[in-house]
């Protein structure tokens, strides 16, 4: 196989991504190799081209800074057992009542 180089940017070769191919075991025709390594080309450039304008930008997750958006754990009353059991189809002894399943006792 041929090696692509194009003008300014890096060059992954046609062998170079048959082999990572084989070692996904992703069987590609002799063209797709060859569009493969040229499209690889590009992006190794574009982020090439990003590092370099990111310059010394620190990683951040989040372009402005969050807070916790959610309500204070506080302790409150339980429901009562008859208001969670009133919209239950089935409930015996204060327990939700369910279809045996596993036919254990």
């Amino acid at each position: 196989m041929k090696q692509r180089k194009l003008v300014g940017m890096s060059t992954i070769s046609e062998d170079e991504v048959a082999r990572v191919a084989a070692l996904a075991r992703i069987d590609l025709r002799p063209d797709e190799i060859t569009r493969l390594a040229g499209e690889l080309d590009v992006i190794v450039e574009s982020v090439a081209q990003v590092s370099a304008v990111a310059g010394d930008a620190p990683a951040t997750s989040h372009p402005l800074p969050i807070s916790n958006v959610f309500r204070a754990d506080e302790p409150a009353p339980a429901l009562p057992v008859a208001a969670a059991l009133g919209a239950a189809p089935q409930a015996e002894d204060g327990r939700f009542a369910v279809p045996q399943i596993l036919g254990e006792e």
